[in-house]
């Protein structure tokens, strides 16, 4: 009782904190010369924000690390905590991860989200399904679908990103939880990405289900630690980039049962400056599209298809967390051609990019004060 008691106190001194700051801070926009748009600011004062997303009537859903889920009005000037979450571990980089509404929405009102769960062995990501009440800003009804195993004791590297496939089924981005020998074992989910329906169930065409030695809800594996998938418009290719560790971050296509080579190829290396392998490409392990050395740490991705930047649209859209910018990717099937860097005057990490119904670019940033910005074109 004295948790709840502390974690609603908390909770109230934010929305306090929040309705201060609205009321002497917003609206704010900013530009750099060069830039094709101005900066905006939709609402502040999150405490490391991680993920976004866009309900029907305009308002936004904004995840926090710590455990929070704000319904945020979508004029910024108002936020409300959703009640009802599962119980989440935050500790180091463990936490509330993401959040993406079910394909029906606007019928059954469910919403899907990523957080780290507690079970035997430690902690690991998990996926909970669960009723968004809109009248009363509660989770109801909520079950989880999904729970990585092992669980550890690492605090690193969930992974935690979500995306739903055309055909409705649902994947989450796995990391190897700073155990690098695991993302080459399928006989457990560390450094992969999973595929499951929106009930929870192995899809009968996942590339092991018939490996009796391997997780069947493995989709691909031997990754590090995936921060951003996406989905390109009119192909249904999906797209990701993981952390590398000292350099080496990547841009790949996902294919299914395909194994992306991590430990075995690299292009970055120990944070000691050591090699982990001297191989940066072996017989059946993919090639990133393009790999950042020095890491720019790469999270949150969206590819572009709105109307206000139209010289954007079909271009894939990277945060960039110790880069602390927006990258820009012209994408031309299977290559990464020009690539634009915007934001680094702005000086704040991006923790999450999404194109909004409305064709702005939103992103989030990286902080105690995170901040929920929206990209519009220059007048």
């Amino acid at each position: 009782m004295e948790g709840w008691f502390l974690q609603g106190a908390i909770i109230l001194m934010r929305i306090l904190l929040i309705v201060f700051s609205v009321l002497v801070a917003f609206p704010i926009s900013i530009h750099a010369a060069g830039d094709p748009f101005v900066v905006e600011t939709v609402a502040g004062d999150f405490d490391r924000p991680w993920a976004l997303a866009f309900l029907p009537d305009g308002d936004f859903l904004v995840t926090e690390r710590d455990g929070v889920l704000w319904r945020v009005a979508s004029d910024g000037q108002t936020r409300t905590a959703i009640k009802g979450l599962p119980r989440i571990v935050a500790r180091g980089q463990a936490g509330l991860f993401d959040i993406a509404l079910d394909p029906d929405f606007s019928q059954n009102n469910r919403v899907y989200i990523a957080y780290a769960g507690q079970g035997n062995g430690g902690y690991g990501t998990e996926i909970a399904r669960a009723r968004l009440s809109l009248s009363d800003n509660i989770l109801v009804e909520t079950t989880v679908l999904f729970r990585a195993l092992p669980k550890s004791g690492s605090n690193q590297h969930f992974g935690g990103k979500l995306l739903f496939l055309p055909d409705d089924t649902l994947l989450l981005s796995l990391g190897e939880r700073n155990d690098m020998r695991e993302a080459q074992n399928k006989g457990n989910h560390l450094g992969a990405i999973i595929r499951i329906d929106r009930d929870g169930n192995v899809p009968t065409d996942n590339p092991f289900v018939k490996q009796s030695y391997a997780k069947p809800e493995i989709y691909s594996y031997g990754h590090r630690n995936i921060q951003g998938l996406a989905l390109q418009p009119g192909t249904g290719v999906v797209f990701e980039h993981e952390h590398g560790p000292r350099g080496g971050d990547e841009v790949n296509i996902i294919k299914p049962g395909r194994n992306y080579g991590w430990p075995e190829i690299t292009y970055g290396l120990d944070y000691t400056g050591f090699k982990i392998t001297d191989r940066t490409a072996a017989p059946g392990m993919e090639q990133p599209l393009i790999h950042w050395s020095p890491s720019i740490a790469p999270s949150g991705m969206a590819f572009y298809d709105g109307d206000l930047f139209p010289e954007w649209r079909g271009h894939l859209l990277v945060g960039a967390l110790a880069g602390e910018s927006l990258r820009v990717l012209e994408v031309d099937g299977d290559r990464i051609g020009q690539q634009q860097t915007y934001l680094k005057d702005l000086g704040e990490r991006i923790r999450d990019v999404r194109v909004g119904p409305d064709g702005a670019v939103y992103l989030l940033t990286d902080s105690a004060e995170g901040r929920l910005l929206r990209l519009v074109p220059k007048s």
